[in-house]
């Protein structure tokens, strides 16, 4: 089956931005509608007390600091030609990312991951391993390389290997 919806969730790191980069050309090759998905996990709040205005207040200017980002995605999605949907929901990401896949039918996932490893991994877990492990549908996992050490030192010209310093 070629899949005819994606769903792309965004944290806004590089590794979505990777993810997003990779599910355009996809999707215009695919002939595929793109979803845009942003989740609002809850806020840690073991031992702390907060007022419920200043709460409320807080989640309402964030909601809307979100929603405007995922407008500057869409708006790249939308310069390219393709027909996107964007959302923004409170909740727990990879709950937020199978749900959503479920209720729009979509044929496939295509995420980012931080590629955290040993103790980083066991603690934060990962978002992406959740949803390969439990969605509805395919999940295409984009990884944004690690710089070797030669592109992160640089030459003795003061250029760094992958290109010109800037002036």
């Amino acid at each position: 089956m070629t899949p005819q919806h994606i769903l792309v969730p965004l944290d806004f790191s590089p590794d979505a931005d990777q993810a997003l980069d990779y599910a355009m050309p996809l999707a215009r090759r695919l002939q595929a509608r793109l979803t845009l998905l942003h989740v609002m996990a809850p806020l840690p709040t073991i031992g702390m007390e907060m007022d419920a205005t200043v709460l409320s207040t807080y989640l309402e200017e964030l909601e809307a600091e979100n929603t405007q980002t995922m407008a500057t995605y869409r708006e790249r999605v939308t310069q390219a030609s393709l027909p996107c949907d964007v959302a923004v929901v409170f909740g727990t990401p990879f709950q937020v990312i199978i749900d959503t896949a479920r209720a729009r039918r979509v044929d496939l996932i295509v995420m980012g991951t931080h590629g955290r490893t040993g103790l980083r991994h066991l603690f934060m877990g990962s978002v992406a391993e959740r949803v390969v492990q439990l969605a509805p549908c395919a999940v295409l996992v984009v990884r944004v390389p690690a710089p070797t050490p030669a592109q992160e030192r640089p030459s003795e010209g003061g250029e760094s290997v992958g290109g010109p310093a800037e002036t």
